[in-house]
């Protein structure tokens, strides 16, 4: 069960919803308002994972990397199969910042930025919940 999720804003939100749809493989579950270029809530789905986002709006002092300049977080995501993803969000058009690797942990991955700057990792690793 998901305890922990992520909430990210975009400046263009209606756009980052597509984007994340087509580049990753997310799907849409819902936006509020479902029109307009304000986003108020979202949630999008990968997987039995969701994250939420919306627009920037003055309010609760989060903003795109796109205009920080920078990012200050960034989103790590299990997948079954990391070179099927991997080819789809390059053949998409997906900025990748590092291909697929294997790592001295056990894991394979690969690096991509969103449309505003957002840091993605997809990879094979997924942390135990042993105490």
């Amino acid at each position: 069960m998901q305890t922990i999720v992520p909430i990210l804003r975009y400046n263009d939100a209606r756009s980052a919803i597509a984007w994340l749809c087509e580049k990753f493989g997310f799907v849409e579950l819902f936006s509020v308002p479902d029109s307009g270029s304000m986003v108020r809530h979202a949630q999008l789905k990968l997987g039995t994972n969701i994250v939420m986002l919306g627009s920037v709006r003055p309010d609760d002092g989060m903003v795109s990397p796109q205009s920080l300049g920078a990012a200050t977080q960034g989103l790590c995501v299990f997948v079954d199969d990391l070179d099927e993803h991997f080819e789809r969000a390059r053949a998409a058009g997906a900025e990748i910042t590092s291909p697929p690797q294997d790592t001295d942990f056990g894991s394979r991955l690969y690096h991509v930025r969103d449309l505003e700057g957002h840091p993605w990792t997809f990879g094979t690793y997924l942390p135990s919940l042993g105490q």
